[in-house]
């Protein structure tokens, strides 16, 4: 699919991954709906960039909220090609902690905004994709979803996290499938250590040690990266039902 002229939607667009697909796909000629909840910063992207980006108020937790920021962008943009799905939270926890056990309203929050809100947005997302003319290929449109490589390979302290995102990674597969008679395409990125705002508070000693562990390019990962694999998939048609890892051939250890 060509991104000048489709339109786009993505999650936590306001900062870190969600802003540099949102960057990078208005130089690329898209238009671009922002579901956020950091209204200050979204409304600042939008004074950037012009009339090709809108903000809608989202808590993907929220089916009201998103279905809201789903019409709006409709009505405003006339269609929706494309689903980003870059909206999540990191916090650590044990499961057995120094005051006891994780409660459960800690896991709930982690998989309600990483794995529920990451599907109220495909399932809506897609039923306006139903609607659009197909192109040459026969595509209508493309949803891509940030898991992580926690996933795999989670850490102590990342049930909920790891939990939460291997569930994007399962559900990736059966709605590629449910959705291809739809010509809609669905892609997971499962990304290693980005430089967002989750790591941006960590003293450099903490970053030092991060940077050991990855072997090549021995660095963070910059969201300018992640957001050129995003465009990749939304140009690569063949891309469909996998989840890619953007991680430096980094693989974490149980310890």
């Amino acid at each position: 699919m060509e991104i000048e002229s489709c339109v786009a939607v993505v999650t936590g667009g306001a900062s870190g991954l969600g802003e540099a697909c949102v960057h990078n796909l208005v130089k690329g000629g898209a238009k671009v709906s922002i579901f956020d909840f950091a209204e200050e910063r979204g409304r600042k992207i939008c004074s950037e960039l012009g009339d090709a980006v809108l903000f809608c108020n989202t808590d993907v937790t929220d089916e009201k909220t998103v279905k809201a920021a789903v019409e709006k962008t409709s009505d405003t943009f006339g269609k929706i090609h494309i689903a980003i799905n870059c909206a999540g939270v990191g916090i650590a926890a044990k499961v057995i902690g120094k005051e006891g056990p994780m409660p459960m309203d800690q896991f709930n929050r982690i998989v309600q905004i990483n794995l529920v809100g990451t599907l109220h947005v495909i399932r809506l997302a897609a039923e306006k994709m139903l609607r659009n003319t197909p192109n040459g290929d026969g595509e209508r449109g493309v949803v891509i979803n940030t898991a992580s490589i926690a996933a795999f390979e989670g850490q102590i302290g990342q049930a909920a996290y790891s939990a939460s995102k291997a569930g994007v990674v399962g559900m990736t597969l059966p709605i590629a499938r449910e959705f291809a008679e739809h010509g809609i395409r669905v892609v997971t990125i499962a990304p290693g250590i980005f430089e967002t705002p989750m790591l941006a508070g960590l003293p450099e000693k903490a970053r030092e040690a991060l940077y050991k562990m990855i072997p090549f390019p021995s660095r963070l990962g910059k969201p300018s990266e992640f957001a050129l694999l995003v465009e990749h998939i939304i140009e690569n048609p063949m891309l469909n039902g996998c989840t890619i890892r953007l991680d430096a051939a980094l693989r974490m250890a149980g310890k």
